[in-house]
């Protein structure tokens, strides 16, 4: 079987996206998997056997001894795609590299720091079933500060990107988190250089294509409609509350 043989299984999700604006970026043919996460698709036992963390994306593919790999945890997944198709380094540099270095910084910031305090900032201001005014202003403060710590680190970049002289995998991991800052009750607007980043990101035609996988990517527009918001944080605060007592019974 030819390489690449790839299916994304995603949803709409800032996580998600990372995954199919580089498989565009990348120019690699795909297949999408939609997973539907409300009905907790992404615990039934077949998904598991891809992701047994049960969480989106993950990804499949053909590998170089023609066996099938399974791959999940966003971060892996873009790292595989860049080790093993990015040989002109379209979204990557060269290992040993300093922006290959310096790449991986900015790559484990975004899994370690931003992803997990900004979903955090979501919870508590969008889902929790009660406001608790800590939570709100512990995870929504620190997300604050890492979009800081971004933004300083732009306003130094000759080239507009995260690392060295075009887009990589550190850019990716981050736009779909900062193209819905509002989302988590973050200001962009307090952030010129990164808001800057952010809309000359989303003005690449590989950005334009991914961030509509496998549905359209319409946080922005909804941010602009308070209404909207709240009717959305509603039915989404639902099935979350329903798959946390589900993971709590395992």
């Amino acid at each position: 079987m030819s390489r690449p043989d790839i299916t994304l299984y995603t949803c709409q999700t800032p996580n998600g996206i990372k995954i199919s604006i580089a498989l565009e970026e990348l120019g690699l043919p795909y297949k999408v998997e939609n997973i539907d996460i409300s009905k907790n698709t992404q615990k039934e036992p077949w998904f598991l056997e891809i992701n047994p963390n049960g969480r989106i994306p993950a990804l499949t593919d053909t590998f170089s001894d023609g066996q099938k790999i399974r791959l999940f945890e966003s971060g892996g997944i873009l790292t595989y795609l860049a080790e093993q198709y990015d040989k002109d380094y379209k979204i990557s540099y060269p290992k040993g590299t300093r922006e290959y270095y310096e790449m991986t910084n900015w790559l484990y910031f975004q899994n370690a720091g931003v992803g997990p305090m900004q979903g955090q900032a979501n919870h508590f201001v969008r889902y929790a079933p009660e406001r608790i005014e800590y939570g709100m202003t512990r995870y929504t403060n620190e997300t604050r500060r890492l979009y800081g710590v971004l933004d300083q680190h732009l306003a130094s970049s000759k080239s507009g990107y995260l690392v060295g002289d075009h887009i990589s995998l550190a850019d990716i991991s981050h736009w779909g988190w900062v193209a819905a800052a509002g989302w988590a009750g973050v200001n962009i607007e307090e952030f010129p250089h990164l808001k800057a980043w952010e809309e000359r990101m989303a003005a690449r035609e590989g950005v334009e294509k991914g961030r509509h996988v496998p549905t359209p990517h319409t946080i922005k527009e909804r941010l602009k409609d308070q209404k909207t918001m709240e009717e959305d944080a509603a039915k989404a605060r639902q099935w979350i509350m329903q798959g946390m007592k589900a993971d709590a019974k395992h």
